[in-house]
């Protein structure tokens, strides 16, 4: 009897189990290319994969097992198979300082720009976005304020990394999302695809109060620390600040792209 079976009791997969360790290996970037699969780590990101078809397997903890037994009976009536590991199996899969004890290995969720940009009317440009944190964020802002598709172009994050996957609570799965290394490309299809270009910026002199927002809009965003570089200013057709009324210095990445996204919703 193996030293992680109990009488009566599930035979507990290890880190060493192959399954377990194939899905270690979507952790990064190369092994998720490689097996064109990714991970998704934690209750809700689980939920919102389910719930668009995208997963192969669920790995949890009996503890984690236990406190979503709803989620788990979902995803075994829906033939998803679930695999019970070890704690030290999990903490394997997980990025996180505090795991949730469950996690979903998801078929990669990436389509073509032609597909992301069928008549779109709202898209979030992420160009040269490093911290997969902010990539979520924007994903979940998009996904929050009605947009057709996210693209990450030029040297943006993978969507697929853990933490862009868990700091869009699901998002990932509600819209879709294309990548390619070649901005100009991306400006390219999104103009042939109607869409005007306005890029957010906060040194720039037009302020987004002024900015007529009744086209589709293809709205860029670069890194919070260094932002859009001449050039792709240079690219697009507008460039825009967010006003800041009080004495904050300036606006975050996720907040600056939730004004913008929402300004023309609301008007």
């Amino acid at each position: 009897m193996s030293e992680h079976t109990r009488p009566g009791a599930v035979q507990l997969f290890t880190e060493r189990t192959p399954r377990v360790a194939a899905a270690r290996q979507l952790t990064k970037r190369a092994g998720r290319e490689r097996a064109g699969r990714f991970l998704a780590e934690g209750a809700q990101a689980v939920r919102e994969a389910l719930r668009h078809g995208q997963v192969y397997e669920i790995f949890a903890t009996e503890t984690a097992e236990a406190r979503n037994c709803e989620l788990v009976t979902e995803a075994r009536q829906a033939g998803v198979p679930v695999s019970t590991v070890t704690d030290r199996a999990a903490d394997g899969l997980s990025e996180t300082v505090t795991p949730q004890g469950i996690v979903a290995v998801c078929e990669l969720v990436d389509v073509s720009l032609d597909e992301a940009l069928t008549e779109p009317k709202l898209v979030a440009v992420l160009v040269g976005v490093s911290d997969p944190g902010n990539a979520g964020t924007v994903t979940r802002v998009a996904d929050a304020a009605g947009a057709d598709a996210v693209i990450f172009a030029g040297d943006t994050v993978d969507p697929h990394n853990g933490k862009c996957v868990r700091a869009s609570t699901g998002s990932v799965f509600h819209l879709p999302l294309a990548r390619s290394r070649n901005t100009t490309a991306v400006f390219d299809a999104c103009r042939a695809a109607g869409l005007r270009l306005v890029a957010a910026d906060g040194h720039a002199t037009t302020e987004l109060t002024g900015l007529d927002l009744s086209r589709p809009t293809a709205w860029v965003f670069g890194s919070e620390a260094h932002g859009l570089d001449a050039e792709v200013l240079d690219a697009v057709d507008d460039v825009v600040s967010v006003p800041v009324f009080g004495k904050a210095e300036s606006l975050n990445l996720a907040t600056a792209a939730a004004v913008c996204l929402y300004a023309g919703r609301l008007r």
